[in-house]
């Protein structure tokens, strides 16, 4: 008997609400891909995200309609031939992954050789709201060495004044979320060096952000919507000191291991980034993630409940996944 794929929907609340420029939400739904083969199961998770096109039931068609070839033997570097990079190449191809480690016995560390994985200092995220509310979210959470601040609106220089204020030990990432335009970029970069920033996602949009390389980076610069496959990074040249990989962008490991390596190359900085998802989904990303300039690997710090197995959170240290979870 072939390998035999299956697709399930699960939903996570958020502890509160997640709130970037495009929007709030309250729950994280995500997608697990199950692909079983001689009484083993790999399992991958991807979170469909709408800015990029994708509902849950187009993502869960996407994984559906390539069983056959899964069940033929498709394997994972056939795979990004035959989808698209995205959200349901992601959960197939980690799925491809844990089943691969499942049946060999041979751990995806192992698979990947290199040294044994290392606990990580992931980035906390907070979410867009007051300038007062996101002081607070800050005051809260101070002590955490990394924090990235979700902005995107007309009068971010007090939302970034005031975080900063709140949390003058922690390192900050601004996460602009395509919000920012030509005319108040430079403005806002400004301010962003004055507060000691020491990254800034997506300021512009995807494919409106031409003026990046007109501007002097006074903090470096990080590709997230403008950026998903290795493809990609030739367009990036001039314009971004760095690139965000997530797997759901990139449609799995396998492409955002290359994508990475690409990156470094090119001497692009690494950041590894994640949807809101449960810890199944992170698993694969903390292996990712070993040796990245900045990790942002706190989904399931944001949920109020994640699955069982988990990722072992200390404070905003991630550690490496067991294989109970994944891999």
């Amino acid at each position: 008997m072939g390998r035999v794929l299956s697709v399930t929907g699960e939903t996570f609340p958020i502890a509160g609400a997640f709130t970037i420029s495009r929007g709030s939400k309250t729950e994280a739904e995500v997608l697990v891909c199950t692909i079983a083969e001689t009484g083993k199961e790999g399992r991958g998770e991807c979170v469909p995200y709408k800015r990029y096109g994708e509902t849950l039931e187009s993502v869960s068609n996407q994984i559906e309609a390539i069983g056959a070839a899964i069940a033929r033997g498709l394997t994972r570097t056939e795979l990004l031939d035959a989808m698209p990079a995205g959200g349901a190449r992601n959960a197939v191809d980690c799925a491809l992954w844990d089943l691969e480690a499942k049946i060999s016995g041979k751990s995806v560390v192992a698979m990947l050789g290199g040294a044994a994985p290392q606990p990580l200092i992931t980035a906390y995220t907070l979410s867009l709201g007051s300038p007062e509310s996101m002081a607070e979210q800050a005051r809260k959470n101070a002590g955490r060495p990394l924090l990235k601040i979700k902005l995107g609106t007309d009068d971010d220089a007090s939302r970034l004044r005031a975080v900063a204020t709140a949390a003058p030990n922690s390192k900050l990432i601004v996460d602009a979320n395509e919000g920012w335009t030509d005319d108040n970029l430079e403005k806002h970069l400004t301010i962003a060096a004055e507060c000691g920033v020491v990254l800034i996602e997506q300021p512009l949009p995807a494919g409106k952000d031409s003026k990046l390389a007109k501007v002097a980076h006074v903090v470096p610069i990080c590709a997230d919507e403008s950026v998903h496959v290795a493809a990609d990074l030739e367009s990036l040249r001039g314009l971004y000191d760095a690139v965000n990989i997530k797997l759901d962008k990139a449609g799995g490991l396998t492409e955002a291991l290359r994508l990475r390596d690409a990156a470094r190359a090119d001497g692009f900085g690494i950041m590894v980034g994640c949807m809101v998802g449960s810890s199944l989904a992170m698993a694969p990303a903390v292996l990712l993630a070993q040796g990245a300039d900045y990790v942002d690997l706190d989904g399931p710090l944001l949920l109020a409940r994640d699955r069982t197995p988990a990722l072992r959170y200390d404070g905003s240290t991630v550690s490496p996944p067991e294989p109970t979870l994944w891999g």
